[in-house]
């Protein structure tokens, strides 16, 4: 026992000076696989990169050899003919505005998209850059973002994105004036809220564009016309290719159209290497992934914890935080640290406003009790990979105590009869609103797939070089 409570702090201490200090890291190459080796660091809305204007005159491709000559990256034929093509549109990119943009007279008429006049500006196409887990998708959208020279550009997770576009549509609907008796005026604020959009950017760079939510299938048609309209190009990573988005989704039908307007302004490119280059031999951070049948594992996540904590100006208590109004509380928390359960994390309702909220307050989540994810649990499972997404895009370290090894956290069993039925019976009768909360939104398949990703992610935010590079003490 005491040679084990030895390991456990030497196996701290360790993790500790990834955290907590400089390694014998090149800076140089840590700062560039922060830019371009992941997909884990969202730049805030608008910023620019201080090193564009230097690196953006050198190039895409350039800047991609001399990562592959310093061992950063690996060459990559696929990775390497999608930069040519996002050269060509980051040329265009550095002089290039949609300013001015449409303005209609007003907000009332739903035949408002098609009554405003298009600005006489020339389009780029964006491009939709898709593919399996862990082949580059990210870090080549990182790349092209960090390099190009506009001001008026924006990188954001696909989620967020959204979260923010229903909160200004539930915005400008207070803003409306009430409707009189009789009157039979409808309105319509997805595309002014385009138009808001448009007005802040021209650039939108999306990590993860993938559709999960009814309420968001239903307004993407408009909305991203709306977009496209005002001259914002889009630049988009996914699982999926545009055919497949919201493949299993309720109303498909109605969503099957932004599929033709995605296309039609976005060049799709595909990464089917079969390569994930998460998985790729990297020195690893010591134990992040600890085994609860493992003797002492619990000890060792509460030695890990409680040194962290010494490195903290702060005391051991619980934390609210307010998120849309509504109060998420954690009950441990020291500083940046967060020493969750997974029942606090997966088991309420959350979503994905609530851990872009805890990955903005906490460096480090230290997540317990994750269970073997069975059939039953398909609810918990979608929270953990949006959670993981959240904090693989935010770069927030994770530390995990789980009932399983990660390769066999997941075992979503098949569709039962009685869902595949349901399913069937809704997609040709209609849905309706006391159904859609019954049913759930896809197949085990999907779930699977999605689940894939946060399988790599997690596998990537174990080594040195995650840590190293996510350590906000030095940014």
């Amino acid at each position: 026992m005491a040679a084990y409570a030895s390991r456990c702090t030497t196996t701290t201490r360790c993790i500790l000076r990834f955290i907590l200090k400089n390694t014998s890291l090149s800076k140089a190459v840590c700062c560039d696989v922060l830019k371009a080796g992941r997909g884990c660091s969202t730049l805030p809305a608008g910023h620019t990169s201080t090193s564009a204007p230097r690196a953006g005159r050198v190039g895409l491709v350039s800047h991609y050899d001399r990562l592959v000559r310093s061992g950063s990256l690996r060459d990559d034929a696929q990775q390497r003919d999608a930069l040519l093509q996002l050269e060509q549109l980051n040329r265009v990119m550095t002089g290039y505005t949609n300013i001015p943009i449409p303005r209609p007279k007003h907000c009332a008429l739903t035949s408002e998209l098609e009554n405003t006049k298009s600005p006489s500006l020339h389009r780029p196409h964006g491009y939709y850059i898709h593919g399996d887990v862990g082949t580059g998708k990210t870090m080549l959208m990182n790349l092209f973002y960090s390099l190009v020279e506009n001001q008026r550009k924006t990188r954001v997770h696909f989620n967020g994105f959204m979260l923010d576009v229903h909160r200004r549509i539930h915005k400008l609907k207070l803003s409306l004036p009430k409707r009189r008796i009789g009157e039979m005026t409808m309105y319509d604020p997805i595309f002014p809220v385009a138009m808001e959009i448009a007005k802040e950017t021209c650039l939108i760079c999306f990590d993860e564009f993938q559709v999960l939510d009814i309420a968001d299938a239903m307004i993407l048609k408009q909305l991203f016309e709306g977009l496209f309209k005002c001259g914002v190009v889009v630049v988009a990573t996914s699982n999926r290719p545009p055919e497949e988005l919201y493949r299993n989704g309720l109303q498909r039908a109605a969503f099957v159209p932004f599929i033709g307007v995605l296309k039609e302004h976005c060049h799709s490119v595909c990464l089917d290497t079969g390569i994930d280059y998460r998985k790729r031999k990297m020195k690893s951070s010591e134990r992040l992934y600890f085994i609860s049948s493992e003797p002492d594992a619990e000890n060792a996540v509460d030695a890990l914890f409680e040194e962290l904590a010494d490195g903290q100006n702060d005391v051991t208590r619980p934390r609210v935080l307010s998120v849309q109004g509504r109060e998420v509380t954690l009950s441990r928390t020291c500083g940046t640290i967060a020493d969750c359960t997974f029942q606090e994390l997966c088991e309420r309702p959350l979503g994905a406003g609530d851990y872009l909220e805890i990955s903005r307050q906490f460096d480090t989540v230290i997540i317990r009790n994750v269970p073997h994810l069975g059939v039953g649990m398909k609810d918990q499972a979608r929270r953990l990979t949006t959670l993981i997404d959240n904090f693989y895009d935010q770069k927030v370290r994770v530390v995990m105590l789980a009932a399983a090894p990660l390769d066999r956290l997941l075992d979503p069993g098949p569709m039962t009869g009685e869902e595949a039925r349901d399913r069937l019976m809704l997609d040709e009768l209609g849905l309706t609103d006391e159904a859609s909360e019954r049913l759930t939104l896809f197949t085990a398949d999907e779930e699977i797939f999605a689940f894939r990703r946060t399988v790599s992610r997690l596998t990537e935010m174990q080594t040195e070089h995650y840590w190293t590079s996510a350590d906000r003490t030095t940014s």
